[in-house]
C-alpha cells in the first residue's frame, strides 16, 4: 500500500478518531478545525472529547510524527472533510460547515487529489454544494480531481472497533474516485466496501439512520400504548424479538445525537409530500421530552409531593459517551423547568457545566431530591447503591426512563419505581 499524505478538515467524533487511525496506519495527515484549544489539545496529545481507545492512538499517532493539527489546511493527496451537518430551528440542513470546509481546501488542491466527504448530508450535497466550490481550483473534476462520499457508519464508545470491521458505503462521481477512495480506506477497514454513485451513498446513510428512528418512533407509540392497556412494553418487545423477522427498538425520553435525530429533516425537506410517515416518526420523537416531563411531574403530583425538586441524571444522549448534541435530556430539562419542577443535573462523562442548574457533584444533585430521572442509560448509574444515595434524598423515588437500573435492587432500597412504558409501576 503507498502510504499518502492527509489533510483532514474537522477534528471532532468522527474526524479526530479517522485522522488518527490513517497515522497509525502510517500516512501521514495533518488534521485542520477552527477551534484553537482543540488544535492545541490534540499537538500536546490531549483529548478534547471522549472516545474508548482514542487517548493511546493519539499518543502513538503524535509521537510517531504523523499526526499534526492546525487551524489552517496544508497541501496533501487527499482532503477529508468530516464536520457538522446541523440542522437548522426551521429543520432545514445546514450545510455552511461543509461549504466553508470545502472552500478551504480551493487553494490547496492540486492534480490528482482526491477529496472524499465523511459528513452525513442531505442528497446531493456533493453535486450542489461542494461542486461549485472544487471547480474553483481549475481542475477538471473526474480526471485530474476526484471526488467521493464514504459517511461514517460508527456509533459513539466503538468507533475504532466499528471503524474496521463495519462494511463502508463508497460513492464516487465516477468509478476511478470510487475506486481510489477504496485504496485508501484499505489501509483499516476490514469490512467491505460497496462502491456506488456519490448520490446514492449519501441516500443510504440518511437511509440508515432515518430506519432507526422510525423503528424507536414505533417503539414509542408502543410505550403508550402499553400504559393504556396496562402492560410493560419492555417485556412486550423483548418476546416480539424472538420472532426471526422482527427487531423493534427500544423507547425512552426521545432521540439524540448527530445522525439519528437530524438526518431524517434532510428527507423531509427534499420531499416533503412523499416523506410523511418519516416526517411523523421526528414529530412522535421530538415530543417524548414533553411526554417525560409531564410523566415525571404527574407522578410526584400523585404522590402529593409539594414543590418538588428532581435529580436528573444524565445528559449525553446515549450511555457512556461526553456527546450531548441533539440531547433529549436537554429538552426534558426544559420541559421541566416550564413545568415549575425545581432540579440539578448531573452527568459523570460531562466534565464543564452546560445547564444553569447543572453540578459535578452527584451528591449535590441528590441533595433533598423527591425523584431520580433517570435520562441517560450510564455504567456509572447502574454501579450506585440505591441505599447510599437515599442518604441525601427528600423523597425515594425513582423514574428511569431507559429501563437501565434493577428495579428489584431499588425497590428493595425502598423506592418507589417508575419505568417508562411499564404500566405495571
Amino acid at each position: 500500500m503507498t502510504k499518502k499524505s492527509l489533510c483532514v478538515v474537522g477534528l471532532g467524533y468522527i474526524g479526530l478518531p479517522t485522522a488518527v487511525m490513517f497515522a497509525n496506519s502510517g500516512h501521514q495527515v495533518h488534521g485542520v478545525d477552527v477551534n484553537e484549544r482543540a488544535v492545541n489539545l490534540i499537538n500536546n496529545k490531549q483529548l478534547h472529547i471522549e472516545e474508548n481507545g482514542l487517548q493511546e492512538r493519539l499518543e502513538a499517532a503524535v509521537d510517531a510524527g504523523l499526526l499534526t493539527a492546525a487551524t489552517t489546511p496544508e497541501k496533501a493527496d487527499v482532503f477529508i472533510i468530516a464536520v457538522p451537518s446541523p440542522i437548522n430551528p426551521d429543520k432545514t440542513a445546514n450545510l455552511e460547515y461543509v461549504r466553508q470546509a470545502t472552500a478551504s481546501i480551493v487553494p490547496y488542491l492540486e492534480k490528482g487529489n482526491l477529496i472524499i466527504l465523511e459528513s452525513t448530508v442531505p442528497p446531493r450535497t456533493v453535486e450542489d454544494v461542494m461542486m461549485p466550490e472544487l471547480i474553483k481550483a481549475g481542475l477538471d473534476i473526474g480526471t485530474e480531481l476526484f471526488v467521493s462520499h464514504s459517511p461514517e457508519r460508527v456509533i459513539p464508545g466503538r468507533v475504532f472497533e466499528e471503524l474496521v470491521s463495519n462494511d463502508r458505503i463508497i460513492g464516487g462521481i465516477n468509478s476511478e474516485s470510487a475506486k481510489m477512495t477504496v485504496d485508501l480506506y484499505q489501509s483499516f477497514v476490514q469490512g467491505t466496501m460497496h462502491e456506488t454513485d456519490a448520490t446514492t451513498a449519501e441516500l443510504v446513510k440518511v437511509m440508515e439512520n432515518t430506519y432507526r428512528d422510525v423503528n424507536i418512533a414505533f417503539a414509542n407509540e408502543l410505550a403508550k400504548i402499553a400504559n393504556t392497556l396496562g402492560v410493560n412494553i419492555w417485556e412486550a418487545i423483548r418476546l416480539a424479538n424472538f420472532h426471526p423477522r422482527v427487531n423493534i427498538h427500544q423507547p425512552g425520553p426521545g432521540v439524540g445525537g448527530h445522525c439519528i435525530a437530524v438526518d431524517p429533516w434532510f428527507l423531509v425537506e427534499l420531499d416533503p409530500q412523499n416523506a410523511q410517515m418519516i416526517h411523523l416518526a421526528r414529530k412522535t420523537n421530538d415530543g417524548m421530552p414533553s411526554y417525560t416531563a409531564n410523566l415525571t411531574r404527574d407522578i410526584l403530583k400523585a404522590k402529593g409531593i409539594e414543590k418538588p425538586k428532581v435529580a436528573v441524571l444524565g445528559l449525553a444522549f446515549k450511555g457512556n459517551i461526553d456527546d450531548m448534541r441533539e440531547s433529549p435530556s436537554v429538552e426534558v430539562v426544559e420541559h421541566i423547568e416550564a413545568l415549575d419542577l425545581d432540579y440539578v443535573a448531573y452527568d459523570p462523562h460531562i466534565k464543564q457545566n452546560n445547564l444553569e442548574k447543572q453540578t459535578q457533584d452527584i451528591e449535590e444533585a441528590l441533595q433533598d431530591a423527591d425523584a431520580v430521572l433517570v435520562l441517560t442509560d450510564h455504567q456509572a448509574f447502574r454501579d450506585y447503591q440505591p441505599e447510599h444515595l437515599s442518604k441525601f434524598m427528600r423523597t425515594k423515588v425513582l423514574i428511569d426512563t431507559k429501563n437501565a437500573l434493577s428495579r428489584e435492587k431499588w425497590e428493595k432500597a425502598g423506592y418507589s419505581v417508575y419505568v417508562l412504558g411499564d404500566a405495571k409501576n
